[in-house]
């Protein structure tokens, strides 16, 4: 912690890089874990349920999972995603890139987030293209639908679909001009955002993560603990 307190003190332009381990301390499930979502019984894996083309086929099916298990509009920021707002405020933290879609940087002050999967919050109608909100898919009551009859589709990337490629530009960029990277609360497992720091090109990479991953020996500082009670420990 007092290494990490050093790097960040010494620091002008922070990244941080995020995924599910964010947000565990705020009640949402993550993945790969092993209390993860894939680690639990539904008649379809997760990973199949999640994508395009399930989604298209079985829709009823993906809104049963997805309300029940990806839309945890309860779920509040924690301190993780506090400390970030407050980095951003005064001047450490340049952006943040998420692979959640759960919104929580938002809501805790985050102004500059980089959602690489999308958002539970947007939803647009797939034939006429109008917004609706994340609660009125949740309270909907299976498939929702648009006023126009048409279908209603969550602005998340599933499996079998691309990254918008202006976030994935804009994330490539911030990770290559910064000069510290916080990794925190990911496997790096997933691709293609899991390969974007091979262009951090600054002086710190560091990474917190309960778990050990693949890039614990290319990292600079390596912290084994849950990630809201590190940057929650951070003085800025």
């Amino acid at each position: 912690m007092k290494t990490l307190q050093q790097i960040v003190d010494s620091s002008d332009k922070i990244v941080f890089f995020g995924g599910a381990g964010v947000s565990t301390e705020s009640g949402i499930p993550d993945f790969r874990s092993q209390d993860g979502l894939y680690n639990q019984k539904y008649d379809y894996p997760p990973e199949t349920i999640i994508s395009h083309s399930f989604f298209m086929k079985n829709t009823e099916e993906f809104y049963r999972f997805y309300c029940d298990k990806m839309l945890a509009l309860d779920a509040k920021p924690n301190a993780a995603h506090l400390k970030l707002a407050e980095m951003e405020e005064k001047g450490k933290l340049d952006c943040v890139i998420t692979q959640n879609i759960d919104g929580l940087h938002q809501a805790a002050g985050s102004k500059k987030v980089y959602e690489l999967h999308g958002s539970v919050h947007r939803n647009y109608c797939m034939k006429c293209g109008k917004s609706y909100t994340a609660e009125f898919v949740k309270n909907f009551g299976g498939v929702p639908k648009c006023q126009c009859g048409g279908l209603i589709k969550p602005d998340v990337v599933l499996y079998e679909e691309s990254l918008d490629s202006d976030c994935i530009d804009k994330s490539i960029a911030a990770i290559a001009s910064c000069d510290t990277l916080i990794i925190a609360g990911t496997s790096l497992t997933v691709y293609p955002a899991a390969g974007f720091i091979r262009y951090f090109r600054g002086n710190d990479l560091v990474l917190i993560n309960r778990d050990p991953t693949p890039m614990d020996k290319e990292c600079d500082l390596v912290i084994h603990d849950s990630v809201g009670k590190v940057l929650g420990a951070i003085t800025v």
